[in-house]
C-alpha cells in the first residue's frame, strides 16, 4: 500500500522518510526517559505516580512501532543503517523484560568461534547468502529458553589470535541455547563459500574505464576507494587513488568528465582556500600524514569552488580539470548526500563520485546508478590473500580454502 502511495505521489518521498526517522528517534528517546524515571524514581508518591509514567512509555512505545512501520511501508529503511534500529529495539526489549520480569541476567551463555574471516564487503546482508544467514537469527531466537543470538563476522585486518567470526546466543534453556548457537554457526560454515563481494569488483583502472564508457542512465556512476575505507580502519588519507586520478588524461580539462572525490585531509589546503575565498587559485599539499607506504603527499593546484567553514572540521572543494576534490581538515567519511549538498556539488548529476568506503551506506547506495568496488591500497586492502598474516589462528578461511571441517560445538561462558 505504501509503496503504490509512493508511486502516485508528488511528495519527496526521501525527504519525508527522513523526518519520520528523525521522529522515530525522538519517540523512542522519550519512551527510554518515561520508562527509566519510573524505575528509578524514589519517595512516598511512587505508587501513585510510577503507573501514569509506564502508560506514557506504553504510548510512546507505540507512536515509535507506528512510525516505524510507516518508515518501511514508504520503501525506506530504519536509518542510519539497514537494521540498526530493529537491532536496538530488540535489545532494549530483551534488556526491559529482564529488568521488568526480575529475571536477571540469562542463565546461559554460550560462544563459538567460527574460523572463517571475510570483509564486510563480502558479508553484506543486502545479498546472499549472508542475507538468509543474518535472517535465520530471529527464527532462531524464537525457541522457547533462547533470548537472543548473534553472529559476528570479525575483523579482516586485524593480526590477532581472537580474530575470526563468532556466534553467540543467551537464554535460560542450557540445551536450545546450545542447539541454537550450533545451528547458525553450521549454518555460517555450510554457506561459506558462496560469499562474495558486494558489487562487482576490479582494479582501479577497470572500474574507471567502466565509470568512463557507463552512459546517462548509470550516472553517477560511485567507484568504492575500498583500500583506505577510514569507517573500516584506513588512516583516511593514502594519496595512492588520488594521485592515480591526478595522471589521468580524461581528467586534465575543465570540461572533462565530471568527478568528485571525496575525500583526503589537508588541513594547510583549507586554511589556504579560507584565506583566499571562492575562485581564487591556491597550492598545496594534502594526504600521507598517517599513512605514506603508498604513496607520499599530493600536491593539488587548483581553483577554490567551495569553503565549509565548520569549527569541528572545515571543508574546501578544489577544481583541478574536471574533478571537484574535497579537501578536510581531519579524515572524515563522505557518507550522507548533505555532506555534498553543503558545498553545492549536487553529486546526483555528476558523471563519477570516488568515496574512501567500501560497500556504500544507504544514501549512497540510493543515489548511484552505476557501482564497481576499486582494489585499490592503503590499511584495508581486500587482498586477504596478500596480507603477511602471521598471528590470527590457522587454519582460516578463506586462506586454507581446502581446510577441513572444524569443531562447532557450544562453549559455554562461565
Amino acid at each position: 500500500m505504501g509503496k503504490n502511495a509512493v508511486k502516485i505521489s508528488k511528495l519527496d518521498v526521501k525527504k519525508l522518510i527522513g523526518m519520520l526517522n528523525t521522529a522515530l528517534a525522538e519517540e523512542w528517546l522519550a519512551y527510554y526517559q518515561y520508562w527509566i524515571g519510573a524505575r528509578l524514581m524514589v519517595g512516598p508518591m511512587r505508587s501513585d505516580i510510577e503507573p501514569e509514567l509506564l502508560t506514557h512509555a506504553d504510548e510512546e512505545l507505540g507512536h515509535a512501532v507506528r512510525l516505524a512501520d510507516r518508515i518501511l511501508q514508504l520503501g525506506g529503511t530504519l536509518a542510519p543503517h539497514e537494521d540498526s534500529m530493529e537491532s536496538r529495539e530488540r535489545a532494549v526489549v530483551n534488556l526491559l523484560d529482564r529488568l521488568g520480569s526480575g529475571a536477571g541476567r540469562p542463565k546461559y551463555k554460550v560462544w563459538i568461534p567460527v574460523p572463517i574471516l571475510l570483509p564486510g564487503e563480502q558479508t553484506s546482508t543486502r545479498v546472499e547468502p549472508a542475507r538468509s544467514l543474518f535472517g535465520a537469527i530471529a527464527p532462531a531466537t524464537g525457541n522457547p529458553g533462547v533470548i537472543d543470538a548473534a553472529i559476528w563476522i570479525g575483523y579482516a585486518w586485524a593480526d590477532e589470535p581472537r580474530n575470526h567470526a563468532v556466534v553467540m546466543a543467551c537464554g535460560d534453556d542450557r540445551d536450545a541455547v546450545a542447539r541454537t548457537a550450533e545451528y547458525l554457526a553450521n549454518y555460517f560454515w555450510d554457506v561459506r563459500h558462496l560469499f562474495e563481494f558486494v558489487a562487482p569488483t576490479a582494479p582501479l583502472d577497470e572500474c574507471l574505464a567502466a565509470a568512463l564508457a557507463a552512459g546517462p542512465a548509470q550516472k553517477p556512476y560511485f567507484i568504492s576507494d575500498m583500500g583506505d575505507n577510514p569507517t573500516a580502519g584506513g588512516a583516511g588519507d593514502v594519496t595512492w587513488t588520488l594521485a592515480e586520478l591526478l595522471r589521468r588524461p580524461e581528467f586534465a580539462r575543465p570540461d572533462g568528465p565530471r568527478l568528485i572525490y571525496a575525500s583526503i585531509p589537508g588541513p594547510e589546503l583549507v586554511a589556504a582556500a579560507k584565506k583566499a575565498g571562492i575562485g581564487a587559485h591556491v597550492e598545496g599539499h594534502v594526504g600521507a600524514v598517517v599513512d605514506s607506504r603508498y604513496a607520499g603527499p599530493v600536491l593539488l593546484s587548483g581553483e577554490v569552488v567551495s569553503v565549509v567553514d565548520d569549527p569541528e572540521n572545515a571543508e574546501a572543494v578544489i577544481r583541478v580539470g574536471s574533478m571537484q576534490i574535497i579537501v578536510t581538515e581531519r579524515r572524515k567519511g563522505y557518507h550522507y548526500e548533505r555532506y555534498f549538498d553543503a558545498h553545492g556539488l549536487n553529486p546526483r548529476q555528476a558523471d563519477i563520485v570516488v568515496v574512501k568506503m567500501g560497500y556504500l551506506v544507504p544514501d549512497l547506495y540510493d543515489m548511484q546508478r552505476g557501482w564497481m568496488m576499486a582494489l585499490t591500497r592503503g590499511g584495508v586492502d581486500q587482498d586477504l590473500h596478500a596480507l603477511p598474516y602471521r598471528r590470527i589462528a590457522r587454519p582460516m578461511y578463506p586462506l586454507d580454502a581446502a581446510m577441513p571441517r572444524p569443531d562447532l560445538s557450544a562453549r559455554f561462558v562461565p
